[in-house]
């Protein structure tokens, strides 16, 4: 599964789904299958490495590219953190991550300058639980890229399951 930053929003890096379908085909991956209009991208890879994959697709693209494989969209969905609070999943948001932070310097960030909204990080993934919503959050991706240097791209808990259950058909 291949996850675009920055696609389809305003009048740049604009990309219709059937030509990132085209372009996912031209690239010999099969499969290809895409959900909603943001760069979300479902498809079969003979590589195991989504490092090769994303590279494969940026190559192509003038956008970065998060790839994430079934098992590791499993295993986001599996350790959602705010299962037990987050009531609506437009207000849960993950983070995919190019590269991991390092658990020290994300201690950085104290809990209470973002209240009342929540974050977990894990591994390639930031959870975010804003319970008053998105507009006003301070942990949107760009906070993940400026803060740490990765690139970020973010996706609601509505579009990650479903993401996860396209994957899986």
């Amino acid at each position: 599964m291949a996850l675009l930053r920055g696609v389809n929003l305003g009048r740049h890096n604009r990309i219709a789904m059937a030509d990132l379908r085209a372009l996912i085909e031209e690239l010999g991956f099969t499969d290809p299958r895409t959900h909603l209009q943001s760069g979300n991208a479902i498809f079969r890879a003979a590589s195991d490495d989504p490092d090769e994959v994303a590279r494969a697709l940026e190559s192509r693209l003038t956008v970065p590219v998060m790839v994430r494989t079934p098992e590791e969209l499993a295993a986001v969905v599996s350790g959602n953190p705010f299962a037990d609070i987050a009531t609506d999943g437009a207000r849960l948001v993950v983070s995919f991550l190019s590269q991991a932070i390092d658990p020290g310097r994300a201690a950085e960030i104290e809990p209470s300058s973002v209240a009342p909204d929540r974050f977990h990080i894990a591994g390639r993934e930031v959870y975010a639980w804003c319970p008053d919503g998105l507009q006003n959050s301070k942990l949107s991706y760009a906070l993940w890229e400026k803060r740490f240097g990765v690139v970020a791209t973010a996706r609601n808990w509505n579009t990650v399951t479903r993401l996860l259950a396209l994957a899986r058909e």
